[in-house]
């Protein structure tokens, strides 16, 4: 809890430093109003993610001073983040590091912890049986890849004020509560930090949004959790894999059936940023309590009305994978019920035959 309070309190006084400073300098404010994924009609600064780096950092130190044993693990761990961090800082002071070269830090990123950390993916459970991955030509690639998906997930999911940040901080929570159970003091307490931090820049930009994220800060927390899930599973034999799936498959399914969408239906680069994820949708068919889409006071309302639908949405999947993190059979049945409703919820919308539960109608 100490970890928790004091990335929480140092990420929220540099938030507010960060608010301050940005307002002096143009670059590091986002002032593009029209991008199809563009919900803010006012300037904000767009570098959350520093703040949230600086806390995790600053908490680091004083843990490996508190627990000099955790000195190599917190180092590391905080070496690889940097590099995935790094990508997403300079686009969001700059906005002209492209979506590839950040994709490919990241992976970079994912590939160093594979050697210092020994972060790896080792295994796949299955309801009877466990299937061993020994080759390093299996097991790299795949830990690559499914590090870097993550990191580039919490990137897509961010697109509401409070959205990304809430759900990584549940996720984050819920790693540190079974980290507690197999007594992984190491992946516990990293856990604490990033969601302390997050959790410090969460009270600035929700529900008013006086500052984004960012691609560094949602690529460092993808970073995170990603890394910290995949030693979690691999480091204690007895939390299922599809723990670690189950956990993030709301930012993970998002993002590939963004993918299915932009290339099989519209014929599109998958790279092509589009206005019709999930959070898009609920934005424009089902938040209809403010009125007007151009005023700038209804546009926050609708915003911050938006993010918790995806709140509750995402706990379905954070929730059962946090009770049932060892039982396999539960795990995967779960990920099949998160896909099928994901599904039926998207359609229901886009065919604007929304469920009623989830209307909110504008007020006089």
């Amino acid at each position: 809890m100490f970890s928790f309070l004091l990335s929480f309190v140092a990420s929220a006084l540099l938030t507010l430093l960060v608010i301050k400073e940005a307002r002096l300098h143009g670059p590091a404010l986002d002032s593009d109003f029209q991008g199809v994924q563009k919900v803010h009609k006012h300037r904000v600064a767009r570098i959350g993610g520093l703040s949230i780096f600086l806390s995790v950092a600053l908490s680091s130190c004083i843990s490996i001073w508190r627990v000099p044993a955790m000195s190599q693990w917190l180092l590391s761990l905080l070496a690889c983040s940097a590099v995935a961090f790094i990508g997403g800082i300079v686009e969001d002071y700059t906005g002209r590091v492209s979506a590839a070269r950040r994709l490919i830090l990241t992976m970079a990123a994912a590939a160093l912890g594979y050697f210092l950390l020994d972060a790896r993916v080792d295994r796949i459970d299955w309801a009877f049986s466990v299937w061993p991955i020994q080759y390093v030509w299996i097991t790299l690639p795949l830990t690559v890849l499914a590090v870097a998906g993550i990191a580039n997930a919490i990137n897509i999911i961010d697109g509401f004020n409070g959205l990304a940040s809430v759900v990584c901080i549940c996720m984050l929570l819920s790693l540190g509560y079974v980290a507690l159970q197999v007594n992984d003091m190491f992946v516990l307490i990293a856990a604490l930090m990033v969601a302390g931090a997050t959790a410090g820049f969460l009270i600035w930009n929700y529900p008013v949004g006086m500052i984004f994220l960012g691609d560094g800060g949602a690529y460092f927390i993808g970073f995170m959790l990603g890394e910290l899930a995949l030693l979690l599973v691999m480091r204690n034999p007895q939390v299922s894999t599809w723990y670690a799936a189950l956990l993030l498959i709301y930012p993970t399914f998002e993002t590939l059936f963004s993918v299915y969408r932009r290339m099989f239906v519209r014929g599109k680069s998958p790279a092509m940023p589009d206005g019709i994820h999930l959070h898009s949708l609920i934005f424009r068919r089902i938040v209809q309590w403010a009125v007007g889409r151009k005023e700038a006071r209804a546009l926050i309302r609708r915003n911050s009305l938006t993010s918790p639908y995806l709140w509750m949405f995402s706990l379905m999947a954070v929730i059962p994978a946090t009770v049932f993190w060892r039982y396999t059979w539960v795990l995967m049945i779960s990920c099949l019920l998160f896909i099928g409703s994901y599904i039926w919820i998207y359609v229901r919308i886009v065919r604007f035959k929304s469920p009623r539960w989830m209307i909110r109608h504008k007020k006089d």
